[in-house]
């Protein structure tokens, strides 16, 4: 009980009668597309390490500003 090559030919019939060739080639190739960069994506995620990020360094005019951002380790002064 499984689905037929003629059951199968008349879904494709029916689909390319509804949304035409054209749209389904472009959505074919943006399928495709979003494939190749999700597999890039996580090739270079698997090989690159993560990076330190340096604190940055405040000098005496910027002290008492406000700025936004992560706290890494605390510093005594």
């Amino acid at each position: 009980m499984g689905i037929s090559i003629w059951q199968l030919l008349i879904v494709l019939v029916i689909v390319i009668v509804l949304f035409g060739t054209k749209k389904l080639r472009n959505l074919g190739g943006d399928l495709g597309s979003a494939i190749k960069n999700f597999r890039q994506s996580m090739n270079t995620g698997e090989s690159e390490e993560p990076e330190k990020k340096d604190t940055p360094k405040v000098s005496e005019d910027d002290k008492g500003k406000i700025i936004e951002g992560q706290i890494t380790e605390k510093v005594k002064s």
